[in-house]
């Protein structure tokens, strides 16, 4: 059965507030690119629904769900819940909307399991809020889709799940959400001293976590090595069912909150080989501040996983999606032609150093 594209129009919508790293345009100018090159044909697209309450609350405390509907309907917060919930800050600031939009995130991951069941791989570039905890926002995430993603593959009969996160940022609330749960392994590739600060190489959480924090500067080669030394090796010897990957942007080169230097050819070429070890599988989206890289690493990636064929250059239509991208973290004279121009970035290679040969 085709892939299927899950997202929204919701995504529009000025979010974030201003002076924040996700007052960005993501989702929707992936959707746009996509659109713009013929890649949606009949049934490739579903519309994201809205998680209800009741679903919501299969991971979050009631009472943090309530705070944030609270919160979003009012347009404040008490000191108090602030203290609480973590919400109304400058990392998770209040913004009209901001219930509906977490819920249908989460909304999202659930249908793109539910797909995966059903026979379809699924990607989901508005999920991969992995720093949601159950009681508190954390980490620009309201709510933890990727949570919902698995929850909902494990209550379909998945008795062997894989969670593979390819973002720049440690992938903590998931992998402490089922460190428990012998069904699930875990696997975070992430910057070494980034935000949240852990996921070090020790941290095995129950036994079925496994955490490769890389140094700034990590290059194709390296992420092809551990790849080929580590990643894949587990995916064979747990022999998932189904497999979700939190795919991310951040780890691109250019993005403004990593020192990672990543090609998008690379990390398609990851993410595909990972959706192919097991039967079923989920793509979810995660970080990436820079709109050009963000949209060009997902609207390739969906390329990819839907088996067509990426443009060497992008035809006008494409480039007028582009052309009004802005940010407020990157300079224009270091936007760089190319982002404008095409979808795929030339590889960068480059020496496996020794603190990777260290990890495997």
């Amino acid at each position: 059965m085709p892939p299927v594209f899950v997202g929204h129009d919701l995504y529009r919508q000025a979010a974030y507030g201003s002076h924040h790293p996700l007052a960005i345009p993501r989702v929707e100018t992936a959707t746009d690119l996509c659109r713009a090159l013929g890649w949606f044909g009949e049934g490739e697209f579903a519309v994201s629904p809205c998680a209800s309450e009741e679903q919501l609350t299969a991971f979050h405390a009631p009472h943090y769900v309530r705070a944030l509907r609270t919160a979003s309907e009012t347009g404040s917060v008490s000191y108090e819940a602030r203290q609480r919930y973590g919400l109304g800050t400058m990392e998770n600031p209040l913004f009209p909307g901001v219930f509906e939009r977490a819920s249908t995130s989460v909304g999202g991951s659930i249908r793109a399991a539910e797909l995966a069941l059903a026979g379809r791989m699924a990607f989901h570039p508005a999920g991969g809020t992995h720093h949601g905890r159950p009681d508190r926002a954390s980490g620009f995430c309201y709510f933890n889709d990727p949570v919902f993603a698995m929850l909902t593959l494990l209550g379909g009969g998945i008795e062997r799940l894989l969670y593979v996160d390819l973002d720049a940022h440690h992938g903590d609330a998931v992998q402490d959400a089922f460190e428990n749960d012998e069904r699930v392994h875990t696997v975070s590739l992430h910057e070494a001293g980034r935000w949240p600060y852990t996921g070090a190489a020790s941290d095995i959480g129950a036994g079925r976590a496994r955490n490769l924090p890389v140094p700034r500067a990590f290059n194709d080669s390296e992420l092809d090595f551990l790849t080929e030394k580590i990643v894949l090796p587990l995916a064979r010897r747990v022999a998932p069912e189904a497999v979700v990957i939190t795919c991310g942007a951040d780890a691109l080169a250019g993005d403004p909150l990593s020192s990672m230097q990543l090609s998008n050819v690379a990390l398609w070429s990851v993410t595909e080989r990972l959706a192919a070890a097991a039967p079923v599988a989920v793509v979810l989206g995660g970080g990436g501040y820079n709109p050009w890289t963000v949209a060009r690493y997902w609207s390739g990636l969906w390329g990819r996983l839907s088996g067509r064929v990426i443009p060497a250059s992008l035809p006008d239509e494409a480039r007028a999606v582009l052309a009004p991208l802005a940010c407020e973290l990157i300079d224009e004279e270091d936007v760089l032609p190319e982002w404008r121009a095409s979808l795929a970035d030339a590889p960068r290679p480059g020496p496996v150093r020794k603190e990777i040969h260290e990890l495997v």
